[in-house]
């Protein structure tokens, strides 16, 4: 007498989601924790990020593709990036340039909490050392996989379990939509630096804009801008 094929168990959608962000969050806190002040922590988190979805991607016979790395809507990518910087771009100088005015006027402990930043500020525009290299970083190295990663992957496999929500222009706002976002904040605090959940702002642009062209591509390209953004009003407001 044979024995009936059993199926081999598989998590659902939410299940699948959240474990693999638990298993990357772990993974940079070990990671920070045992090799903290060198590039091990950024490294365990890109690998993770890029290769981490793989493992359920092969069960489903999926690719990259399925989940928003591809070119397909380049042209409304490039449009939205460019659009959003032209909109953004002023509005954080001015959010920025008014921070930088109160910051000395608030108590030094609540101060750590909200930047890193500290001294007298005095906009003088440079660019940070090394610049050419930190742009090719922080695209390639940090915001491709994390927008895979979170926009593409997480957001995809949530919006299986929770399809639902509302249209704000031309992108699905629903409960995967947002609890992405607060598991993007959330996962920057691997690194124990509390201000870091002020990303899950920009994380809500980046959200809308998967939702509203169907791929990773202009939401990657928006997010390393708003990180060389930050870098440069840093360095021109704090040298």
């Amino acid at each position: 007498m044979t024995q009936a094929a059993t199926t081999p168990w598989r998590p659902n959608a939410v299940q699948e989601a959240v474990g693999l962000w638990a298993v990357g969050f772990l993974s940079i806190v070990a990671a920070f924790l045992l090799f903290g002040g060198t590039s091990i922590p950024k490294l365990v988190a890109t690998v993770g990020f890029l290769y981490l979805p793989l493992i359920p991607m092969r069960w489903r016979d999926e690719d990259y593709g399925d989940y928003g790395l591809s070119l397909r809507a380049w042209r409304e990518d490039l449009r939205l990036f460019l659009l959003l910087s032209a909109v953004v771009g002023p509005l954080f100088f001015l959010g920025f340039a008014a921070f930088v005015e109160v910051l000395p006027h608030l108590p030094p402990a609540l101060a750590k909490h909200l930047t890193p930043l500290m001294g007298e500020a005095r906009f003088q525009p440079r660019l940070p050392p090394r610049f050419g290299e930190w742009f090719i970083d922080q695209l390639f190295v940090v915001a491709l996989p994390e927008e895979f990663f979170y926009r593409g992957y997480l957001q995809t496999r949530l919006r299986d379990a929770w399809p639902q929500g509302r249209k704000f222009l031309g992108g699905r706002l629903g409960p995967a939509f947002w609890l992405t976002a607060l598991l993007f904040a959330l996962g920057h605090l691997a690194i124990f630096q509390a201000w870091r959940l002020s990303v899950f702002f920009p994380a809500l642009i980046f959200g809308w804009m998967r939702e509203r062209t169907g791929t990773v591509i202009g939401a990657a390209l928006f997010h390393a801008a708003c990180n060389l953004y930050v870098r440069f009003l840093e360095v021109s407001f704090f040298g």
